[in-house]
């Protein structure tokens, strides 16, 4: 970054959580909900009046965490399943995370912000229209959420193993993605969606909570269903010793959890067995809560791996880099590489068992990368890269999209190994 530039803003927006900072920092400065609270107008009356109060009715709204306590507002998500849906609720959004938020002046900094895999290019043309002209900012790169994930894993590794192809398992709040990336590029057709995430973990729980019937008020199941994931959870090696472990010792196993009554603010207790456990568990036993999705996040990453080209393959099992909270259970790492260890062990065996014992393939080495800044990766991986001078080189600036217009942010291209 050069002398007297102002550092660029970093936003990576979610479907759960949107992350705000600025680059060159550790963690994000804000996490807020990706929600927006909205009045709610009739849609009965004068239109002529209703056209009257519109710009006012612009400016009134509420997003993250003062959306929830906005009374006679509607409750909004502009991202969902990771996808812009709504552009104008969008605009909206990020008004308030510059302004209120960052409280920075976008004609004043350069702006990274994150797509999901698979974004189509039109959405990063709207993207930029808002960006440009809404906020007239003198520079823009749109990253992609994988390569910005595999950037972050870096900070656990030496300089030599730096590298930009791995597969990413991003799991966040409303989607779990499996990304394979060869030298900085998404493999497009290989990426693989799970419908599994934080959201279905912590809706599974709170099933399990409701069949026990114990003294949760309804109105709270969710909330508290969410805190018992957040603090309690975590991955097991086997499931069957586990029920067994905690049959033996409850004591040991169990834990409480305790609430308040937002109604009538007396206290409650909840004691956390299984649910432990059993809660994480669906990524590996997807059945458990999803009877038409079946596949482990293990076979999963396997299958993508095996659909890319044959060159890149060992390198994608010896970089597999976790991203997103849902990744951050105790253990989710180790069970993962275990499993997908058995899998490929297992192939090697039956390919040299076809061969008749002629052909011994070589070992694959399978590598999970777990490291402390996976919680916020994407977010991480692209406060690096913004802090880079190489950053400055591949945005797209104010003065190119006024000449060429939106279609230039079709393209953005990969940069800097960070050496």
């Amino acid at each position: 970054m050069s002398v007297g530039r102002l550092p660029a803003c970093v936003i990576d927006v979610g479907t759960g959580y949107t992350k705000l900072g600025f680059a060159n920092n550790k963690e994000p400065q804000f996490i807020i909900p990706s929600a927006i609270a909205v009045k709610e107008t009739a849609k009965v009356g004068d239109q002529a009046i209703r056209r009257l109060t519109k710009g006012v009715e612009d400016l009134d709204f509420y997003i993250g965490d003062e959306a929830f306590g906005a009374t006679g507002y509607s409750v909004k998500y502009p991202v969902r399943h990771g996808l812009v849906e709504d552009w104008d609720l969008m605009e909206r959004f990020l008004k308030q995370c510059i302004f209120k938020y960052l409280r920075a002046e976008p004609e004043d900094h350069y702006f990274l912000l994150t797509e999901p895999p698979l974004n189509t290019p039109e959405n990063r043309e709207y993207t930029a229209e808002i960006m440009f002209e809404t906020f007239n900012v003198p520079g823009l790169y749109i990253a992609v959420q994988a390569v910005l994930a595999l950037a972050a894993s870096w900070m656990s590794r030496s300089i030599e193993e730096r590298t930009l192809t791995g597969i990413v398992v991003d799991s966040g709040d409303g989607v779990t993605h499996v990304i394979p990336v060869a030298e900085g590029y998404v493999i497009g057709s290989c990426i693989k969606h799970i419908p599994i995430a934080g959201r279905n973990i912590t809706s599974f729980i709170q099933s399990l909570l409701r069949e026990r019937e114990v003294g949760i008020p309804p109105e709270q199941s969710l909330e508290t269903a969410k805190a018992i994931k957040e603090r309690f959870c975590y991955i097991c090696p086997d499931i069957a010793k586990e029920f067994a472990k905690y049959d033996s010792d409850p004591s040991k196993s169990i834990k409480k959890y305790e609430g308040i009554n937002a109604v009538t603010k007396k206290p409650f207790s909840v004691d956390v067995g299984y649910e432990r456990f059993l809660g994480p568990e669906i990524f590996f036993h997807p059945e458990f809560s999803n009877p038409d999705f079946t596949l482990p996040i293990s076979d999963i990453v396997d299958n993508v791996i095996q659909n890319c080209p044959i060159d890149v393959r060992r390198p994608l099992y010896n970089n597999i880099v976790l991203s997103g909270g849902s990744t951050m259970f105790r253990d989710f790492g180790r069970r993962l590489q275990r499993d997908i260890k058995r899998v490929v062990d297992a192939r090697l065996r039956d390919s040299e068992a076809l061969s008749g014992g002629h052909i011994k393939p070589k070992k694959i080495d399978v590598q999970v990368i777990s490291h402390h800044m996976q919680r916020y990766a994407v977010w991480f991986g692209g406060s690096m890269l913004a802090s880079t001078p190489d950053f400055y080189q591949v945005c797209h600036t104010k003065k190119n999209y006024d000449e060429y217009g939106p279609s230039i942010c079709r393209y953005n291209p990969v940069f800097g190994t960070m050496t």
